[in-house]
């Protein structure tokens, strides 16, 4: 099999690698980034709630606040130079008894320690800003904000690939090992060889970290589910509402979130499972999120629900333990050259900046990095055509008929961005990769309308046989032929 060679082989195509990869792509090196799904950020990094947090749970002094907190205070400059939607819309921490309000100044104690803004307020304040939700105090987070998860994940890839990152989808790693000084990476694609490995696979980093010799961490998987509401019950909520973080969960409680699309999630829950990709969403689980969410929040109804959805973090917690940990970052134990990155959670999304600036140092301190003489940080998604004042619609409209077809009525999304998502920088032709990009299939009627128009476009467009047609990629094509009425 060939072998192709790379200064740097990232494993791991999530929020965090993909950080990395456009921070390595300031640097004059070459530098490859391996993901074993069709597309980057398959994982926990589309299934989370989008938050920006504040850095008020991380621990005093650890590596999870420092980085936290960077993350934090550079996340708005980031999505404006990639063109990804941020809305700091502040986050209310609220206690409903006095057990809970003795809580909240803990938590703002080591808040504040961490370098976070953070202010106890009354029910008056409460109800001032948010008129639906009851408690007896809260503490508020100014700078707490939302994002797109995913489409913050796609744009890191595509501004590392524009400034030179390789990019190999559908590409799994099946053993490492060191030969002649180098690593080389068996993968069921072409091998790999590198002077340096950086374990960011999330979920599997243990098994990857397991190739470098480090055999101490275990990945335990926990679930959190999601219910997603319709943008028709935008108005019900306007900040992030969270609970006092329950005492020894693997997660932050049951919570309210507004997107910065316009719908509001409620989740997630928190159950440690067994396999790591069984992304199930439970009867019992849902009802018990309705309920949750109805203490803060009472005029949610089930009526107001679109989807359901889960995603599982990778925890380093054991069960019988449960809570956080901080995050390890390090050298594994045989190898300077190997950096694993275990037990990644929440806050990892808002902590991504801040940890591949970490990881970035690492490298430079043993390779003394070049910068490159250019440097491009900026990237620029998709036009999306119905958030465009009015006079540039019509212009649009008028010079390109795509943008005259509506082919998504739930998200207003247009023929033009459908084939603009395709046309991706990264190649991805998958139905979720539209979804990711466009949003379509994202509204009330989940894809009943568009995923049809869709596949129309897809087999005009870019002459894509039906039969090549897929959900996510490796093989989870959707058509088994032709119907009477769809030739192309």
């Amino acid at each position: 099999m060939d072998t192709q060679n790379y200064d740097i082989a990232i494993i791991g195509g999530g929020v965090v690698g993909t950080a990395i990869a456009r921070e390595l792509s300031k640097y004059s090196i070459n530098t490859v980034l391996l993901e074993m799904e069709s597309d980057v950020g398959q994982g926990a990094s589309n299934s989370n709630s989008g938050v920006v947090h504040a850095g008020f749970t991380a621990p005093v002094g650890s590596l999870k606040a420092d980085v936290c907190m960077y993350g934090n205070s550079h996340f708005e400059e980031l999505c404006a130079d990639l063109d990804v939607p941020y809305k700091k819309v502040g986050k209310l921490v609220v206690a409903v008894d006095k057990k809970q309000v003795a809580e909240l100044y803990n938590l703002q104690y080591i808040g504040s320690k961490n370098g976070a803004e953070l202010n106890i307020v009354g029910e008056d304040f409460i109800k001032k800003m948010e008129a639906n939700i009851d408690g007896k105090a809260a503490m508020y987070s100014p700078n707490s904000a939302i994002t797109s998860p995913y489409e913050l994940t796609i744009a890191l890839a595509e501004n590392a690939f524009q400034n030179g990152v390789e990019i190999k989808l559908n590409t799994k790693v099946l053993g490492i090992n060191k030969i002649n000084g180098k690593f080389l990476i068996k993968t069921n694609q072409k091998n790999i060889r590198a002077d340096y490995v950086i374990n960011s696979a999330g979920l599997y980093s243990d098994d990857i970290a397991s190739f470098s010799g480090e055999d101490r961490y275990k990945i335990y998987p926990c679930r959190g589910e999601y219910y997603v509401l319709d943008k028709n019950s935008s108005s019900l909520l306007s900040h992030l509402v969270y609970p006092v973080p329950p005492e020894n969960a693997g997660g932050y409680g049951i919570h309210l979130t507004p997107t910065v699309d316009g719908n509001i999630l409620i989740g997630p829950s928190n159950e440690y499972i067994d396999c790591v990709d069984n992304k199930a969403t439970t009867k019992d689980v849902m009802e018990q999120l309705i309920k949750e969410a109805r203490d803060f929040l009472p005029k949610i109804s089930q009526d107001m629900v679109i989807r359901s959805y889960s995603g599982i973090r990778s925890k380093i917690v054991p069960p019988e333990i449960g809570g956080f940990t901080d995050f390890v970052i390090e050298k594994s134990p045989r190898y300077d050259n190997f950096i694993n990155l275990i037990g990644i959670e929440s806050p990892g999304l808002t902590s991504a900046p801040g940890i591949a600036k970490y990881v970035v140092e690492m490298i430079d301190k043993m390779e003394n990095l070049k910068n490159k003489e250019i440097f491009n940080k900026k990237r620029t998604g998709i036009t999306k055509f119905s958030e465009l004042p009015l006079a540039e619609q019509k212009i649009l409209a008028e010079e390109n008929a795509g943008y005259r077809e509506l082919v998504c009525r739930c998200e207003n999304i247009t023929r033009q961005e459908i084939i603009d998502a395709l046309h991706n920088p990264l190649g991805v032709t998958t139905l979720k990769g539209v979804k990711y990009r466009a949003r379509a299939t994202m509204g009330r009627c989940q894809g009943g309308y568009c995923m049809a128009r869709i596949v129309k476009i897809m087999q005009e467009e870019f002459n894509m046989d039906l039969e090549q047609i897929q959900l996510t990629g490796n093989s989870s094509n959707l058509f088994a032929g032709q119907a009477k009425g769809w030739e192309k």
